[in-house]
């Protein structure tokens, strides 16, 4: 078992009990998936950086990628309906575990100028969003290897019901929050 779920059951659980006043252990709120997506605005140009993508994402998470098309065609942007513009991992269970696990303790502290992750990134429902600069923060990923540095979103979907019990949840896991 992940360090974080036997964090989350052993003492997270306890807490937020406490904390929010919630009457049965399933009212806590627990973390559902989290979404790994990389845009690749230039692959209508160049369809080998979708293949590159691919491979880092699948180093990154350990699972293989869903390459993402384009709904419409826009053509301001060149695009037309069907054309590739990202890939995306959506990871659930212990996989979803050691990936936050890694996110919080080696990969966060790696980005330059690092003073926390901010605090306003809540939609409203508890869910929480993170925008990475570049994949090579990422410990798997060997820097004479990548071609392009891209960026990342990880989107962590919760159970929380509001934006306050999300931040709790995910501070008592280990996020660190900006003070």
């Amino acid at each position: 078992m992940s360090r974080i779920k036997d964090k989350y059951q052993t003492a997270v659980v306890p807490e937020l009990m406490k904390e929010f006043g919630y009457t049965s252990v399933m009212q806590v709120p627990k973390i559902e998936k989290i979404v790994v997506n990389m845009g690749l605005g230039d692959a209508v140009l160049n369809p080998k950086v979708v293949e590159d993508a691919v491979n880092e994402l699948t180093l990154i998470t350990g699972q293989k990628p869903v390459i993402t098309k384009a709904r419409k065609s826009i053509s301001n942007f060149k695009l037309r309906e069907g054309m590739v513009v990202g890939a995306k991992v959506t990871l659930r269970g212990e996989k979803m575990y050691y990936f936050l696990d890694k996110l919080v303790s080696i990969v966060l502290p790696r980005v330059r100028d690092f003073r926390g992750t901010s605090k306003d990134s809540f939609d409203g429902r508890g869910n929480y969003t993170l925008g990475l600069r570049e994949q090579l923060i990422f410990p798997e990923i060997k820097y004479d290897d990548v071609k392009k540095v891209r960026g990342m979103d990880i989107v962590v979907v919760t159970t929380a019901k509001t934006d306050q019990e999300g931040r709790a949840l995910l501070t008592h896991l280990g996020m660190p929050f900006r003070k």
